[in-house]
C-alpha cells in the first residue's frame, strides 16, 4: 500500500470522522433570524429618526418663541445651556450633569436638575404642573405643543397664568382686580 493508496479519494477525510451539526436547515433558520432581526432593527431605527426630527422641530419653534436662534438647538450641550438660559436657570447648572457618572447619587442629582428644569421651562411659558409632568415624560409631543401650540414666552420664571374655577364663573388669576370708582357723588364734586 503506496502513499497515493492511502490518502486517496476513496479513503475518509478527517472532515468526515467530525461532522459540526451544521445542516442546510440550521443555515436557512440563521439566515431568517438575522433577516427578522435586521427588519426590526430597521423599523426601531425609522422611528426614532422620526421622534428625533419632531423633538427637532418642535425645540426649534420653541428656542424662536424665546427670542434664540431656532439652530441652536440642534448643537449638543450648546442647545441645553440655551434651555437652561430659556428656562431662567444658570447654565452652569449644566455642570451637575457630570454628576451622573457618580452610580445612583449621580443618577438621582440628574433626575433632580432635569425635573427643575422642565418646571423651569413650563412657568416660563405660562404652563402649570402638568406641563412639568409632560415635558418630563413625554418630551418630544410636548416640546411640539409648546412650540407649536398657542403658548407665548412670559419670561423667565414667570407664575402661571392657568384659570380657576370659581363659582358660576372661570376667573383668571393673572388678572388683577381694579380699583372701582365711588359711588358717592359728594365726593367726586369736592375736588371741583
Amino acid at each position: 500500500m503506496g502513499y497515493y493508496d492511502y490518502y486517496s479519494y476513496s479513503n475518509p477525510s478527517y472532515y468526515d470522522y467530525y461532522d459540526y451539526g451544521y445542516t442546510a436547515a440550521d443555515s436557512s433558520f440563521f439566515t431568517a433570524l438575522w433577516a427578522v432581526l435586521g427588519a426590526f432593527l430597521g423599523v426601531v431605527l425609522i422611528v426614532a429618526l422620526v421622534i428625533a426630527i419632531l423633538q427637532i422641530v418642535g425645540m426649534w419653534k420653541v428656542f424662536t418663541k424665546a427670542g434664540e436662534k431656532g439652530w441652536k438647538c440642534i448643537i449638543p450641550i450648546y442647545n441645553l445651556v440655551i434651555l437652561f438660559r430659556i428656562s431662567g436657570l444658570s447654565p452652569w447648572i449644566i455642570f451637575g450633569y457630570l454628576a451622573g457618572i457618580i452610580p445612583f447619587i449621580g443618577w438621582i442629582v440628574c433626575l433632580g436638575i432635569t425635573i427643575y428644569q422642565c418646571n423651569s421651562l413650563a412657568k416660563s411659558f405660562g404652563k402649570d404642573v402638568g406641563y412639568t409632568i409632560g415635558l418630563l415624560f413625554l418630551p418630544t409631543i410636548f416640546y411640539m405643543i409648546l412650540g407649536l401650540g398657542k403658548a407665548e414666552y412670559v419670561g423667565k420664571g414667570a407664575t402661571s397664568t392657568a384659570s380657576t374655577y370659581q363659582g358660576d364663573g372661570v376667573v383668571n388669576i393673572s388678572e388683577k382686580p381694579q380699583d372701582e370708582p365711588p359711588t358717592n357723588n359728594d365726593e367726586d364734586n369736592s375736588n371741583l
